[in-house]
């Protein structure tokens, strides 16, 4: 079930209203997903992290997840040179807290997609959660290994795990486009990815607009992974 609406804390509300809205246009009301929210913090990030365009993605995924999780909870994992182990993010426990637990990890440091990605994947697996898992990976630049994230990335399309990748910044993606558009089933077992750019200043997209964006190729996942048997 999802989260009781009167659970909701006010500020939250229009954004699980609007989440509810984008799940409806693509027939996923009621569908089931552990959302997870993957943080760049490399040092060309450290804008975003004081204008507040990462809060507002984190309050964004939790009004996600409150459409498609019953914990209210969203796991968060920081990434820069390593990754960092996963935190929560709640509906009662949100106000403030990207930049707390920003700052608790001090310095910033280079771009490690494959150590986020198996952070995802590890703590997914070891949750025992059913449900598949969707997650908003954001960032604003190419790994330090694009080989070794090509890897990770082809070997989790037999996991029932989605990665929805978010590009902050200018546009100078062509690597994430190419995650996104790697042949299936020469490289992969099915489309597990989506990607789309946020552009200079992500908080001027409607929330509307990002969700629309977030669950374009979700369904698409869903039914590939299905017929694959990947999903139970």
């Amino acid at each position: 079930m999802p989260i009781d609406f009167e659970k909701v804390p006010a500020g939250l509300v229009s954004l699980v209203k609007t989440a509810a809205v984008s799940l409806e246009k693509q027939g996923l009301t009621g569908r089931r997903a552990a959302v997870y929210l993957v943080l760049d913090r490399s040092g060309s990030m450290r804008r975003y992290y004081k204008d507040g365009s990462m809060q507002h993605l984190a309050e964004q995924a939790l009004g996600l997840s409150a459409n498609l999780d019953d914990d209210g909870i969203v796991p968060t994992v920081f990434f820069d040179t390593d990754a960092h182990a996963a935190v929560d993010i709640s509906l009662d426990h949100y106000q403030g807290r990207i930049t707390e637990l920003h700052d608790a990890l001090g310095h910033m440091g280079t771009t490690n997609y494959a150590a986020a990605m198996e952070a995802v994947i590890g703590h997914y697996l070891d949750s025992g959660v059913e449900a598949p898992a969707f997650v908003l990976f954001q960032t604003d630049g190419s790994p330090d290994s694009r080989r070794a994230a090509e890897k990770t990335l082809c070997k989790a399309a037999e996991l029932p795990i989605f990665w929805q990748f978010i590009g902050y910044g200018d546009d100078e993606f062509g690597f994430l486009r190419k995650l996104d558009d790697l042949a299936v089933p020469k490289k992969r077992l099915v489309d597990n990815a989506g990607f789309f750019p946020a552009g200079k200043d992500p908080k001027l997209i409607p929330d509307g607009v990002l969700y629309d964006r977030l669950m374009g190729e979700f369904p698409d996942w869903l039914r590939a992974a299905s017929a694959a048997g990947v999903l139970r």
